[in-house]
This record gives structure tokens, sequence and C-alpha cells, in this order.
């Protein structure tokens, strides 16, 4: 009896949703760029990232169109990265996580 290959369902949209945002300082990184374009040096000062893990980062956020590099041609070379729509739209998101983190973390804090 031959047996048949049974497709694996594809993940549902929340896990395909996580690989992308949940790792580590991708959600950070969006929230700094809400602001408007940011050269890499200020992400990197503003967040304290190894500058290996952020262009690590970037270059895989701009591969998933979250984020889009300008380049401008002048001396020294002027790198931008600015929040595309798709980007940006993470915006209510990141407010809730803000609202849940001030309503539920202070007061564990103020517990313990």
């Amino acid at each position: 009896m031959k047996l048949r290959k049974v497709k694996s369902p594809s993940p549902c949209l929340i896990t395909q949703a996580m690989d992308i945002i949940g790792k580590k300082w991708v959600l950070l990184i969006m929230y700094q760029l809400l602001s408007g374009p940011k050269r890499f040096t200020e992400l990197e000062a503003e967040m304290a990232i190894s500058g290996r893990l952020l262009s690590e980062r970037l270059k895989e956020m701009e591969t998933e169109g979250i984020v889009t590099r300008h380049m401008y041609p002048e001396i020294p070379p002027r790198v931008e990265y600015e929040l595309t729509p798709k980007g940006r739209a993470i915006e209510p998101v990141i407010n809730q996580i803000y609202s849940w983190s001030s309503d539920w973390l202070k007061e564990q804090q103020q517990s313990n």
C-alpha cells in the first residue's frame, strides 16, 4: 500500500504575523519609526541595540515590506528608514499594547 503525503495546514494568520513582528526588537523599531523617518544611527542610539542586530532586523523588515530604505547621494552617505503603509498599519496594535501595559504592568509593579 502506497502512502500519500498529506499537506500540513498552513499556519494561521496570527502565527504568520508573529513570525514577522514577534522577533526581538521588531515592534520597538516600528514604534520608533511611527514618529517619522530615522537614520540608522538614531535608531541605534535610541534603542541601545547592536548595529549588527539592527541591520539584520531592518533588512528583514524591508523584505517583508514593512520599512523602506532611502539612500541619499550625499557625502557621507545618508540612509533613512521609514514605515510603509503596511508598517504604519501596526500603530493601533502598538497603542493597544502600550495601553494594556500601562493598565496591567503598573498594577503588577505596585503590588510587588
